[in-house]
């Protein structure tokens, strides 16, 4: 069960956040979630997080003890790259369901301002080193593009164009902004080092778009206007059982599934929408059953590859805006989608009962090396029973 969300605004790389690393990002997020599920009466039994780029020595740990959780809380850092957040709530999900813990902080952080510098060692003696970009998505012999050419292979393969994918762009800043405007993500940020609001959404439109030029390749239809940003932020849900959200009267989501699939790794962002098919059919429903999606914008082209898998009704994606307006921390943003279900489908604030948002909701992230995740999410009533069998 999942019983309160809570993230970081969301930063641009190099700016309002620049100076804060991963351990900082996530300690203050954890701290307040803690605080937020204080009615549960536990005692966290463990924190995992994901994260990408970080200086590695486990920071889900650091972070755990930065937020004053005490020495004897474990924490475990996981690495599924774009979906290591949802990994990390689906791990925690399996550990209470087999009864190893009753309440787990899980989700991720990502600072790519305060990531270290790395290089491969000299080819030979005596050489320079070579600095080290990205990680390896796949071995010597199979497909590892980099992101945005695998973004314009995926676009022309579905035969998704330049205008529908800046039209998609500029629809997720104008429902960052509404959202922001309306006060609709107040409740789910934890301010850090000042920053309360997301840096980076801004009016766009598609003639403004349009003027960009291609980012990846000559020809090419993704830009900058219609990608993410690279971003700092950190996210984290509360994970328990059923019998202490009952016991406490908090509203919670329900795990009903979670999928993991695999494929092309030439073309790593077609592999949402097939991980979200699975956990729908898993679910034992219909992607029209399902009334809340968030799916990780990654790019406008991998966001519409996934509209035409499923048959999206516009009005439940992202309705608040993606990724591309808001950034895309990468560690992180699978918890971030989570944090924005428990948002709509749940009052955020403990013993408000005033919820009644959709009841199914969906979170996927398309990942580096062509796999998948995704997780199917049910609102309770407040006897702790399922709104529908």
């Amino acid at each position: 069960m999942l019983v309160a969300g809570l993230r970081t605004p969301i930063g641009t790389a190099g700016h309002g956040l620049a100076d804060v690393t991963v351990t900082d990002l996530a300690a203050p997020v954890l701290a307040s979630l803690a605080d937020r599920v204080a009615p549960l009466g536990l005692g966290v039994d463990e924190v995992m997080l994901g994260n990408c780029l970080g200086p590695g020595g486990n920071p889900a740990r650091s972070a755990a003890l930065a937020a004053g959780l005490g020495p004897g809380v474990p924490a475990v850092t996981i690495d599924r790259q774009c979906g290591s957040g949802l990994e990390a709530v689906r791990l925690a999900a399996a550990a209470v369901t087999a009864g190893q813990a009753t309440l787990v902080l899980a989700g991720g952080a990502e600072s790519p301002s305060t990531a270290p510098w790395r290089f491969w060692p000299p080819d030979r003696p005596g050489g320079e080193p070579v600095r080290y970009t990205r990680a390896p998505f796949a071995p010597p012999g199979f497909p590892d593009p980099e992101m945005g050419i695998a973004a314009d292979d995926l676009a022309a393969a579905r035969g998704i164009g330049r205008e529908r994918q800046d039209a998609y762009a500029a629809r997720s800043h104008r429902r960052a902004l509404a959202a922001a405007s309306d006060h609709r993500l107040d409740a789910e940020i934890v301010a850090v080092k000042g920053v309360s609001t997301d840096e980076r959404p801004r009016p766009l439109s598609t003639e403004r778009l349009a003027r960009l030029r291609p980012a990846f390749r000559p020809g090419g239809t993704v830009t900058a206007g219609n990608s993410s940003g690279i971003s700092d932020g950190a996210a984290a849900v509360a994970v328990t059982t059923a019998a202490a959200a009952r016991s406490a009267g908090l509203p919670a989501l329900a795990i009903r599934s979670c999928a993991v699939v695999a494929g092309d790794p030439a073309l790593p962002g077609a592999a949402a929408g097939p991980a979200a098919r699975k956990a729908v059919q898993q679910a034992g429903l219909r992607i029209g059953d399902v009334g809340a999606i968030e799916v990780t914008e990654a790019f406008a082209a991998v966001a519409l590859a996934f509209v035409d898998d499923l048959g999206v009704a516009d009005e439940t994606l992202c309705p608040d805006g993606g990724a591309i307006a808001l950034g895309h921390p990468w560690g992180a943003s699978g918890a971030v989608l989570l944090v924005r279900l428990v948002g709509r489908m749940l009052s955020v604030v403990p013993g408000d009962r005033g919820s009644g948002g959709p009841e199914f909701g969906l979170a996927a992230c398309a990942i580096g090396g062509g796999q998948g995740i995704a997780m199917v999410v049910q609102r309770l009533d407040y006897s702790g029973s399922m709104v529908s069998p």
